[in-house]
Protein backbone atom coordinates (compact mmCIF):
# COMPACT_ATOMS: atom_id res chain seq x y z
CA UNK A 1 0.00 0.00 0.00
CA UNK A 2 1.31 3.48 -0.81
CA UNK A 3 2.12 5.83 2.05
CA UNK A 4 0.80 8.88 0.22
CA UNK A 5 -2.73 8.86 -1.18
CA UNK A 6 -2.56 10.92 -4.36
CA UNK A 7 -6.26 11.64 -4.09
CA UNK A 8 -5.77 13.24 -0.67
CA UNK A 9 -4.53 16.71 0.27
CA UNK A 10 -1.47 17.03 2.56
CA UNK A 11 0.28 19.94 4.25
CA UNK A 12 3.88 19.82 5.44
CA UNK A 13 2.67 19.31 9.01
CA UNK A 14 0.83 16.15 7.97
CA UNK A 15 4.14 14.48 7.15
CA UNK A 16 5.37 15.17 10.67
CA UNK A 17 2.46 13.13 12.03
CA UNK A 18 3.29 10.07 9.88
CA UNK A 19 4.97 7.17 11.64
CA UNK A 20 6.79 5.89 8.56
CA UNK A 21 10.60 6.21 8.34
CA UNK A 22 11.90 9.34 6.65
CA UNK A 23 13.50 7.24 3.93
CA UNK A 24 10.20 5.60 2.96
CA UNK A 25 8.33 8.89 2.69
CA UNK A 26 11.12 10.51 0.67
CA UNK A 27 11.32 7.55 -1.70
CA UNK A 28 7.59 7.70 -2.34
CA UNK A 29 8.07 11.33 -3.39
CA UNK A 30 10.71 10.22 -5.89
CA UNK A 31 13.89 11.07 -3.97
CA UNK A 32 16.73 9.12 -2.35
CA UNK A 33 17.86 9.42 1.27
CA UNK A 34 21.17 9.05 3.10
CA UNK A 35 22.33 9.55 6.68
CA UNK A 36 26.03 10.41 6.86
CA UNK A 37 28.50 13.07 7.93
CA UNK A 38 27.90 16.04 5.66
CA UNK A 39 30.77 18.12 4.39
CA UNK A 40 29.17 21.47 5.15
CA UNK A 41 30.44 24.73 3.65
CA UNK A 42 31.93 27.24 6.05
CA UNK A 43 32.17 30.98 5.62
CA UNK A 44 34.19 33.62 7.43
CA UNK A 45 32.56 35.66 10.16
CA UNK A 46 32.87 39.45 10.26
CA UNK A 47 31.96 39.88 13.91
CA UNK A 48 32.54 38.17 17.21
CA UNK A 49 29.63 36.16 18.56
CA UNK A 50 30.92 36.36 22.12
CA UNK A 51 28.13 38.70 23.23
CA UNK A 52 25.40 36.48 21.80
CA UNK A 53 26.93 33.39 23.34
CA UNK A 54 27.32 35.11 26.71
CA UNK A 55 23.72 36.32 26.53
CA UNK A 56 22.50 32.75 26.04
CA UNK A 57 24.60 31.43 28.92
CA UNK A 58 23.53 34.25 31.22
CA UNK A 59 19.82 34.62 30.43
CA UNK A 60 18.52 31.24 29.30
CA UNK A 61 18.63 29.76 32.82
CA UNK A 62 16.02 32.38 33.77
CA UNK A 63 13.65 31.60 30.88
CA UNK A 64 11.06 28.83 30.74
CA UNK A 65 11.58 27.03 27.42
CA UNK A 66 8.76 24.53 27.70
CA UNK A 67 6.85 25.72 24.62
CA UNK A 68 7.72 25.93 20.94
CA UNK A 69 6.90 29.65 20.92
CA UNK A 70 9.35 30.27 23.76
CA UNK A 71 12.15 28.41 21.95
CA UNK A 72 11.41 30.26 18.72
CA UNK A 73 11.44 33.70 20.33
CA UNK A 74 14.28 33.18 22.81
CA UNK A 75 16.67 30.93 20.87
CA UNK A 76 15.92 30.76 17.14
CA UNK A 77 14.98 34.39 16.48
CA UNK A 78 18.11 35.89 18.15
CA UNK A 79 20.32 33.65 16.00
CA UNK A 80 18.62 34.62 12.75
CA UNK A 81 18.62 38.31 13.66
CA UNK A 82 22.33 38.13 14.48
CA UNK A 83 22.91 36.51 11.09
CA UNK A 84 21.74 39.75 9.45
CA UNK A 85 24.84 41.45 10.87
CA UNK A 86 27.00 38.96 8.99
CA UNK A 87 25.41 38.75 5.55
CA UNK A 88 22.75 40.37 3.38
CA UNK A 89 19.91 37.87 3.44
CA UNK A 90 16.14 38.00 3.12
CA UNK A 91 14.27 36.17 5.89
CA UNK A 92 10.66 35.16 5.27
CA UNK A 93 8.66 33.83 8.23
CA UNK A 94 5.72 31.44 7.74
CA UNK A 95 6.28 31.62 3.99
CA UNK A 96 3.45 29.87 2.07
CA UNK A 97 4.24 27.72 -0.96
CA UNK A 98 2.11 25.49 -3.15
CA UNK A 99 3.50 22.90 -5.57
CA UNK A 100 0.60 20.45 -5.64
CA UNK A 101 -1.93 18.90 -3.25
CA UNK A 102 0.80 16.73 -1.69
CA UNK A 103 3.42 19.48 -1.38
CA UNK A 104 2.03 22.62 0.21
CA UNK A 105 2.06 24.59 3.42
CA UNK A 106 4.04 27.23 5.30
CA UNK A 107 7.81 27.28 5.78
CA UNK A 108 8.86 28.37 9.29
CA UNK A 109 11.80 30.35 7.93
CA UNK A 110 12.94 30.77 4.34
CA UNK A 111 16.33 32.49 4.03
CA UNK A 112 17.28 33.78 0.60
CA UNK A 113 20.48 35.23 -0.83
CA UNK A 114 22.20 33.71 -3.83
CA UNK A 115 21.15 30.43 -2.22
CA UNK A 116 18.08 28.97 -0.53
CA UNK A 117 18.10 27.85 3.10
CA UNK A 118 15.14 26.55 5.12
CA UNK A 119 14.95 26.44 8.91
CA UNK A 120 12.14 24.71 10.75
CA UNK A 121 11.47 24.20 14.43
CA UNK A 122 10.66 20.61 15.28
CA UNK A 123 7.26 20.27 16.88
CA UNK A 124 7.12 18.38 20.17
CA UNK A 125 10.96 18.51 20.20
CA UNK A 126 10.94 15.50 17.87
CA UNK A 127 14.03 15.86 15.68
CA UNK A 128 13.38 12.65 13.73
CA UNK A 129 9.88 13.50 12.58
CA UNK A 130 10.96 17.10 12.28
CA UNK A 131 13.59 16.09 9.75
CA UNK A 132 10.96 14.20 7.77
CA UNK A 133 8.99 17.43 7.54
CA UNK A 134 12.13 19.35 6.57
CA UNK A 135 12.92 16.79 3.86
CA UNK A 136 9.45 17.17 2.36
CA UNK A 137 9.84 20.95 2.41
CA UNK A 138 13.19 20.67 0.63
CA UNK A 139 11.52 18.52 -2.02
CA UNK A 140 8.78 21.13 -2.38
CA UNK A 141 11.39 23.89 -2.76
CA UNK A 142 13.21 21.84 -5.38
CA UNK A 143 10.05 21.86 -7.48
CA UNK A 144 9.00 25.38 -6.52
CA UNK A 145 12.05 27.44 -7.42
CA UNK A 146 13.26 27.95 -11.00
CA UNK A 147 16.85 28.96 -10.26
CA UNK A 148 19.90 27.00 -11.42
CA UNK A 149 20.93 26.07 -7.87
CA UNK A 150 22.32 22.54 -7.71
CA UNK A 151 21.64 22.11 -4.00
CA UNK A 152 19.34 23.40 -1.27
CA UNK A 153 20.19 23.28 2.42
CA UNK A 154 17.90 23.15 5.40
CA UNK A 155 18.16 22.85 9.17
CA UNK A 156 15.91 21.38 11.81
CA UNK A 157 16.15 22.80 15.32
CA UNK A 158 14.68 22.47 18.79
CA UNK A 159 16.41 25.68 19.86
CA UNK A 160 19.51 24.30 21.55
CA UNK A 161 20.20 21.64 18.86
CA UNK A 162 20.55 22.24 15.11
CA UNK A 163 20.94 19.53 12.45
CA UNK A 164 21.46 20.13 8.74
CA UNK A 165 20.19 18.45 5.61
CA UNK A 166 21.04 18.93 1.96
CA UNK A 167 19.06 18.25 -1.19
CA UNK A 168 21.14 17.40 -4.26
CA UNK A 169 18.88 18.65 -7.06
CA UNK A 170 20.77 16.88 -9.83
CA UNK A 171 20.62 13.40 -8.27
CA UNK A 172 17.37 14.00 -6.34
CA UNK A 173 18.97 12.93 -3.10
CA UNK A 174 18.50 14.20 0.45
CA UNK A 175 21.35 13.77 2.91
CA UNK A 176 20.89 14.14 6.65
CA UNK A 177 23.95 15.15 8.65
CA UNK A 178 24.76 12.65 11.38
CA UNK A 179 26.32 15.43 13.46
CA UNK A 180 24.54 18.32 15.19
CA UNK A 181 25.38 21.76 16.58
CA UNK A 182 24.73 22.62 20.23
CA UNK A 183 23.72 26.09 21.32
CA UNK A 184 25.33 28.06 22.95
CA UNK A 185 28.49 25.88 22.80
CA UNK A 186 28.82 25.50 19.02
CA UNK A 187 27.44 28.89 18.05
CA UNK A 188 30.53 29.95 16.07
CA UNK A 189 30.53 26.72 14.06
CA UNK A 190 26.79 27.07 13.39
CA UNK A 191 27.19 30.62 12.09
CA UNK A 192 30.12 29.66 9.88
CA UNK A 193 27.99 26.98 8.24
CA UNK A 194 24.99 29.27 7.78
CA UNK A 195 27.21 31.90 6.18
CA UNK A 196 28.80 29.23 3.99
CA UNK A 197 25.41 27.93 2.91
CA UNK A 198 23.96 31.35 2.12
CA UNK A 199 27.08 32.90 0.61
CA UNK A 200 28.66 29.97 -1.25
CA UNK A 201 30.91 32.21 -3.34
CA UNK A 202 32.74 33.35 -0.20
CA UNK A 203 33.73 29.87 0.97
Amino acid sequence: MPIINRQKSYTFSDYFEMNYPTEDIIEELGYKYQLTKLSLPKGKLKHSLANLQTMFYKKLPHVSLTSEIAKREMMVAPILLELLDEIDVKIDIEYPIYVNEQLKGNLDYRLRSTAEFLVIEAKKSDMEKGFTQLAVQLIAMDQYITSSLTEIFGAITIGDIWRFGRLDRINKKITKDIDAFRIPLDINDLFQVMVGVLMPNQT
